[in-house]
């Protein structure tokens, strides 16, 4: 993609995030909203005084695929939920798929738009021993679900010079990851870096060791990789770049997945 003005850094983001923020309660009710209309069924994840935990489900009377999707586990990333928004409105997805969708894991850090929730944890570290409450309850959610075939974790990065892809693939099964990128390149920049996160990575890609000792604090990909799927990825858009181009990069990696797991349908 051809630099422009809306295709450069913005240079807001000093130690951290210091961006946008949302309504993530307003995003939210849209995309529950808009599921349910389309036939989406809402699920109760964790209910409190405060706040909800929800997820949808598309169910395929002849599904061959199973898609898990999920946004907002930092509550400095509005870009996740938003294209979430954008995905469920859209209404585009594989015909014969079964799709699980978590549109937002933290919805008490949005309001303060800070990476963690309201009580100070980084969610996305608590897979492994998990001591908040929202993770917790995301854990059991999962272990009435079925297996997934694909899992598609939806991020941005605060410091990125463009858009990358974090690779889950420990049987080498067929990787989309070339794809998303290729998609991706078409509407936002792509982080060429040859380190990523302290992590080698290639045009975009970045494929870590997918061994459950290589971190001491699992991430939800972690935990996915580990109980319900063989095959994560993690998709990173710029967040020092305007909020369109980073939500248009995760909804262009999202449909590359998608698009590799049968044809899709509105």
């Amino acid at each position: 993609m051809k630099p422009s003005a809306a295709t450069q850094r913005l240079g807001r983001n000093h130690g951290r995030y210091l961006g946008e923020a949302i309504d993530i309660h307003q995003v939210l009710r849209e995309t529950i909203e808009s599921g349910v209309e389309q036939g989406w069924r809402q699920e109760s994840i964790l209910d409190t005084e405060s706040y909800s935990l929800l997820a949808l489900h598309r169910s395929s009377t002849a599904a061959h695929r199973r898609i898990y999707i999920s946004s907002g586990i930092h509550g400095d990333e509005p870009a996740g939920p938003l294209a979430m928004r954008q995905l469920v409105k859209e209404n585009f997805w594989p015909e014969l798929a079964d799709i699980w969708l978590c549109p937002c894991l933290n919805p008490t850090g949005f309001p303060l738009n800070q990476r963690e929730n309201s009580a100070g944890l980084d969610l996305n570290r608590q897979y492994l021993l998990p001591e908040a409450e929202e993770i917790r309850a995301h854990v059991r959610w999962l272990g009435k679900q079925p297996s997934f075939d694909v899992t598609i974790c939806l991020h941005e990065d605060w410091e990125s010079n463009g858009f990358y892809v974090y690779e889950l693939n420990p049987e080498n099964r067929l990787s989309h990851s070339e794809e998303i990128v290729r998609r991706v390149s078409e509407v936002c920049p792509i982080d060429m870096s040859p380190m990523i996160e302290g992590r080698e990575a290639h045009g975009g890609i970045v494929r870590p060791s997918a061994d459950p000792r290589s971190r001491p604090q699992w991430p939800e990909a972690f935990y996915l990789l580990t109980h319900k799927t063989r095959l994560s990825y993690t998709m990173e858009a710029p967040s020092d770049f305007p909020l369109g181009i980073r939500v248009a990069a995760l909804v262009a990696g999202v449909r590359a997945t998608l698009s590799e797991h049968g044809e899709i349908r509105e």
